[in-house]
C-alpha cells in the first residue's frame, strides 16, 4: 500500500461525516477512482459499502480475498460468485442494517453503469437513492502531499513518453505506431493504466483513440496526448507538430495556442474562477480569428482519473468553481479544431501552490 492507512482512514471519516450531514445512511461505491481513494488500491470490479459509522465492507470475487487484503487496510471482506450474487449480498446487508437512504455516485466513469443503478433500485424498492458524487468530487479536487508527489512522478513519465512518441511522427507511420512508442515506454516504467491518444490530420478529433489506418502525410497536424499514471495518479501532457512546411494558417494557429497557453498559466490563480480565465482567453482566439474553432473551456482536474472535476470542457457549471491551492490541473485542455489540418493542442499538468503560483509537473 502506497498511502499510509491513517491518511486513507481520515479521508473515510471525513466522507462519512459529510454524507451523514446530508441524511445519507450509507454509500455504495462502484466507481474505481473513488474506490482507490478510500482503499488505497485498484480492484476490478470495485464494490465498497461505507456505513455512516464504522469500517467499510469490500465485495470481491471468491478467491480474491487474500490478495485484496494484502493491498489495502480494509479487513471486512464479503465474497461473491457472480454479478447476481454480488447484488443480492449488497441488498441483503442494506436491508438487515435498516438503511433507508443510500448514496451512489452518478458519475461518468467505468462501472458507474445505469444498469447497476436500475438493478439496485429494483432490489431495494424501499431505499431512497441519492447522488454523493458532489461530495467525493469536492474532496478529491484538493490533493494532499502524497497525491501531489505521485502526480509529479507521473509527470516525469509522461514527459519522457512524449519525447518517444514525437520521435515516431514520420511519413506513413500510423496513429497506433506512434502511440505504441509511448505505451511501450510507460508500461516498462511501471505505468499500469496509461492512456495515449493520437490525432493525425486532416480530420480533427477531440478524443483521438489511435486508428491503425490513419497515416502521417505531408501538410497536417499531428497531436499526441499522453496520460501517464504512477501508483494510480495521472499527469497529462499534449503536444502538436506540423508535418511539412508551415502555411500562414498553420503559423497563425500555433501562435494562437502558444499565447492561450501562456496567458492561462498567468491567470490560473487561487480565488479566480475558471470562467474569469475563459473570458480573457477568448480575446486571444478572437485576435487570431479562431474563436469558432476552439473548444469551450480550458482546464480540467487530474488525479486518480486522467480527467476529473473540475472539468470545464464537459460540465458548464464547473466553469464557475473557484480555483484553490493544492488543485492539480491540466491546461490548456481545449484544442483548436481545424478542418483539413487536424487539431492543435498544448497542455501540461500543474499543481496550484499555496503561494498562488503554479508548479509545472510535465514538460518543464
Amino acid at each position: 500500500m502506497n498511502i499510509p492507512p491513517e491518511i486513507l482512514k481520515s479521508r473515510l471519516a471525513l466522507f462519512q461525516e459529510k454524507f451523514m450531514e446530508k441524511g445519507v445512511d450509507a454509500v455504495m461505491l462502484r466507481t474505481l477512482s473513488s474506490f482507490m481513494y478510500f482503499t488505497g488500491t485498484k480492484w476490478l470490479r470495485p464494490a465498497l459499502l461505507i456505513p455512516g459509522e464504522g469500517e467499510p465492507i469490500a465485495f470481491v470475487a471468491r478467491g480474491e480475498e487474500d490478495g485484496f487484503r494484502k493491498k489495502t487496510w480494509i479487513r471486512n471482506v464479503v465474497t461473491f460468485v457472480d454479478g447476481g450474487d454480488l447484488m443480492a449480498k449488497v441488498s441483503s446487508l442494506i436491508r438487515n442494517s435498516g438503511y433507508r437512504v443510500v448514496g451512489l455516485e452518478f458519475g461518468v466513469e467505468r462501472d458507474a453503469y445505469i444498469l447497476f443503478y436500475e438493478m439496485f433500485k429494483r432490489l431495494n424498492p424501499r431505499v431512497r437513492v441519492v447522488d454523493v458524487y458532489p461530495i467525493t468530487s469536492e474532496m478529491r479536487m484538493i490533493k494532499d502531499r502524497y497525491e501531489q508527489e505521485a502526480i509529479r512522478r507521473a509527470g516525469k513519465l509522461a514527459s519522457e513518453a512524449m519525447e518517444r512518441a514525437l520521435s515516431a511522427v514520420k511519413i506513413n507511420y500510423s496513429e497506433t505506431e506512434i502511440a505504441a512508442e509511448a505505451y511501450s515506454f510507460l508500461y516498462k516504467q511501471g505505468s499500469e493504466s496509461p492512456l495515449v491518444y493520437v490525432n493525425v490530420g486532416p480530420d480533427p478529433r477531440v478524443h483521438a483513440e489511435p486508428f491503425s489506418d490513419v497515416l502521417v502525410k505531408e501538410g497536417v497536424f499531428v497531436t499526441v496526448i499522453i496520460g501517464a499514471d504512477y501508483r494510480g495518479y495521472y499527469a497529462n501532457i499534449s503536444r502538436t507538430v506540423y508535418v511539412g512546411k508551415p502555411k500562414k494558417i498553420v503559423e497563425n494557429a500555433l501562435k494562437c495556442m502558444d499565447e492561450v497557453y501562456e496567458l492561462s498559466r498567468d491567470l490560473t490563480k487561487p480565488k479566480s474562477r475558471f470562467m474569469d480565465v475563459i473570458k480573457k482567453l477568448e480575446r486571444v482566439y478572437l485576435k487570431y480569428n479562431l474563436i469558432e474553432e476552439r473548444v469551450v473551456g480550458y482546464a480540467h482536474g487530474i488525479g486518480l482519473q486522467i480527467e476529473e472535476p473540475p472539468i470545464t470542457t464537459i460540465i458548464p457549471k464547473h466553469r464557475f468553481i473557484e480555483i484553490r491551492p493544492n488543485m492539480a490541473l491540466a491546461l490548456v485542455h481545449s484544442p483548436l479544431m481545424l478542418k483539413g489540418l487536424g487539431q492543435v493542442k498544448k497542455e501540461d499538468t500543474f499543481i496550484v501552490r499555496e503561494d498562488g503560483g503554479l508548479e509545472q509537473v510535465t514538460g518543464a
